[in-house]
């Protein structure tokens, strides 16, 4: 095979110390140099140092956990990194260590055989840190959520059952006054609905009549509620820094709010996740990919196997999604609607909307690429009258057949006899 890289070392990466095997090619024969460094700061430029003393600017090392990102934080500014997925790099069954391991991954990056993994520029990173605490955040609020609703019910209170939102105004004041008071008064309760609820003043009293709360349990609904408002403020916080961060890349949320679907804090994500510069990805199909959109490939005999997606993509692809379920449910543009609506017939609701994610993140692509807003070249089809679409077919198969009359690849003749 090939040698790629004449001189390049691979690393295994742990959470102490790290194995260096440095590689380098005296004709056909690899000589080989092994070192171990720990993984402080100090350690990590010795390790640097020592790679650019033996010329060695190629890199190639695990992605395991966190571990590898210090040294990628130390080295990225002088050599040349490749984060392998350790599905690339796993070592031969039986021959296994801590040393063995680097040589392994130094032999497979040598002959260009591991793939790199996309790793964004610095800012985009901490964007990326940022943006994903953000949506551990939403998540624990929904359990919160959850947990507050679930602690009304276990104490024979019913009103989620007859109101839409527990934390709407209406539903607000019911709770704190029951959680407030010893008593229950129907007609003060009656007296805290607004608007539309008023209608429904009987129903809500009789989801709380006889109901059970004993002071542990008000205390605990307490609790459940100040961490609700702690959530929400850490949220509120981080939406103030993000807007901050995101001044840079301004043009390029304007860019990508022109989808159907996508809103402000999509479109903050989704550039945290891939960045602007889409030269780190050949192509369209290799960004999605690396972000789980993508049918697997499995055949074997002649049989195809399974072609389930990928588990890649583990914050971009729901944002993707959740984008998606919102350009086919948009009333401002039928685009993803109609398309949606034909591949669900054939395949399912479920594989349709990941079809849709699909075709959104193709567009951001060649926006990003390009620079143009969203225009598909299709687009006309989906907004044009099914007369004038009739039309457009009819001088379509007028074209094509003059093409072909004009190739002798058919005779007017024909044509007319048929």
């Amino acid at each position: 095979m090939k040698v790629v890289y004449p001189i390049c070392c691979g690393v295994d990466v742990h959470k102490t110390f790290l194995v260096a095997t440095l590689i380098t090619s005296q004709g056909i024969t690899p000589h080989y140099s092994k070192k171990r460094f720990s993984t402080f700061n100090n350690s990590i430029l010795a390790f640097k140092q020592w790679l650019i003393e033996n010329n060695c600017f190629d890199v190639c090392m695990e992605s395991t956990g966190k571990y590898w990102v210090p040294i990628y934080n130390l080295l990225e500014d002088t050599i040349r990194i490749t984060v392998a997925n350790p599905k690339w790099v796993r070592a031969v069954k039986g021959s296994k260590d801590d040393t063995k391991d680097s040589k392994w991954i130094g032999d497979l990056f040598r002959l260009g055989l591991v793939p790199g993994s996309f790793i964004p520029s610095k800012p985009v990173r901490i964007l990326r840190e940022y943006t994903r605490y953000r949506s551990k955040l939403v998540s624990c609020r929904s359990s919160e959520k959850n947990r507050f609703q679930n602690a009304f019910t276990v104490c024979n209170v019913a009103l989620d059952a007859v109101v839409s939102d527990m934390f709407g105004k209406s539903a607000s004041h019911i709770t704190d006054y029951l959680i407030s008071s010893d008593s229950f008064d129907p007609e003060y309760c009656s007296s805290l609905l607004q608007k539309s609820l008023k209608k429904k003043a009987d129903t809500v009293v009789e989801s709380i009549e006889g109901y059970q709360m004993t002071r542990e349990q008000k205390e605990r609904i307490i609790i459940v509620r100040s961490h609700l408002e702690f959530v929400n403020q850490a949220i509120a916080q981080l939406d103030e820094k993000l807007d901050k961060m995101v001044a840079p890349y301004e043009s390029a949320i304007i860019l990508l709010r022109t989808i159907p679907g996508v809103d402000r804090a999509s479109a903050i994500t989704i550039i945290s996740e891939i960045g602007t510069d889409m030269s780190q990805f050949a192509t369209s199909k290799r960004l999605c990919c690396w972000a789980g959109l993508m049918p697997g490939n499995n055949e074997s005999a002649g049989k195809k196997k399974s072609v389930r997606i990928t588990r890649a993509g583990v914050y971009l692809k729901p944002a993707l999604v959740q984008v998606a379920h919102a350009a086919v449910k948009s009333n401002l543009s039928p685009y993803y609607r109609v398309k949606y609506e034909h591949i669900s017939k054939r395949r399912g609701k479920k594989r349709a909307i990941i079809a849709i994610a699909r075709m959104i993140l193709t567009a951001i692509y060649h926006m990003f690429t390009t620079g143009e807003l969203f225009n598909p070249s299709d687009y006309y089809k989906i907004d044009m009258p099914q007369e004038m679409q009739f039309k457009q077919k009819e001088n379509a198969i007028k074209q094509a057949t003059k093409l072909l009359i004009s190739y002798g690849l058919i005779k007017s003749t024909d044509i007319s006899a048929a």
